[in-house]
């Protein structure tokens, strides 16, 4: 009786496993770029449908879809401040078929703000690309008597403000705790759950003022019903030319901005974070990316994941001294 050589049995036996495990190969073989990606991906978005975070993260992919024929599906999975959604793309197979759309409070803030966090947001995640940054605008009532910052920070040196947040934790709130330690000035913080609340007692005069994203400030501006003092970019915002930087107003290097970030599994394949890196990059770089994106306030960013990674490392701790400091903590 003869018997096939061995390297025949081999194979045979690896087809056969192949054959009763699905998944076998995809176990035992790396995801190799040249044939990423065979099966859909799934962008893990860990707020809401509908939000800034998931039409900016449809906007991109759907751009990158057109030119590569990926498919790639949004899964929504919001809560805890974005820490829920996050926490699937650190615990997925790192095979380059699950990503998540991280940004400042999931990567840069939660980690201080919260007691416990159910992943580590510099070591769980392999960095991708930059994606985009978005400032936040000084807001007042339009019949408030402030006209400037230096008008809202003599008030508040002479009675403490009040300033309206979206939530304990939020860029707002922790920028509105930055601005009043440069500026030397108390404020009475008064978080809501949401931007929209915020906004509704800001125009009742519940509030003094507020730090809201431009997609929740512009229309109340064009309506001439709230008035911007300032942006806490390091540039001006294209949709608001006439309003000067909160550094432009006095307080020089002020910055602070909520970015989103391409991220995947710690573990992936370089190959493939280099694939997707360029792939976004290029869709960031179209003209009518970048105008849909400067419609909203938003600033397209790309770059390497070498970029993105030191990033991270770096608003993590910025941020997490600025949490420290505020006192802000969620339980």
């Amino acid at each position: 009786m003869t018997f096939p050589h061995r390297r025949k049995l081999h194979t045979w036996a690896r087809a056969l496993l192949c054959l009763a495990i699905p998944g076998f190969m995809a176990a035992a073989v790396p995801v190799r770029a040249d044939t990423y990606p065979s099966q859909p991906v799934r962008l893990v978005v860990p707020f809401p449908p509908a939000g800034g975070t998931d039409v900016l993260s449809r906007l991109v992919f759907n751009k990158v879809g057109l030119a590569t024929h990926w498919n790639v599906v949004v899964e929504n999975r919001a809560g805890a401040g974005g820490n829920i959604g996050l926490d699937a793309v650190a615990k997925a197979k790192p095979d380059g078929y699950t990503l998540g759309m991280g940004q400042t409070a999931n990567l840069a803030i939660n980690p201080t703000l919260y007691p416990k966090m159910p992943y580590d947001a510099v070591k769980d995640f392999a960095p991708v690309v930059l994606v985009s940054a978005q400032p936040v605008v000084l807001i007042v009532r339009a019949d408030a008597p402030y006209k400037t910052v230096a008008d809202l920070v003599a008030a508040a040196r002479a009675k403490p403000l009040s300033m309206a947040s979206a939530g304990t934790g939020t860029v707002g709130h922790l920028t509105g705790e930055m601005f009043a330690r440069r500026a030397g000035i108390k404020t009475l913080h008064v978080p809501y759950k949401g931007a929209s609340p915020a906004l509704t007692d800001l125009l009742g005069g519940q509030t003094d003022f507020y730090f809201a994203t431009p997609p929740i400030a512009m229309p109340m501006i064009k309506a001439g019903k709230i008035r911007a003092l300032a942006v806490t970019s390091g540039k001006r915002l294209p949709l608001l030319p006439a309003v000067p930087t909160v550094a432009e107003s006095g307080y020089a290097g002020f910055q602070a901005e909520d970015w989103k970030a391409l991220v995947a599994p710690a573990g992936t394949s370089p190959e493939v974070v280099r694939r997707l890196n360029a792939e976004v990059n290029k869709a960031l770089a179209q003209p009518d990316t970048i105008s849909k994106m400067r419609e909203e306030g938003s600033d397209p960013r790309g770059g390497s994941a070498q970029d993105l990674a030191a990033f991270i490392k770096a608003e993590n701790a910025r941020w997490g001294t600025i949490v420290k400091e505020s006192g802000a903590r969620v339980e």
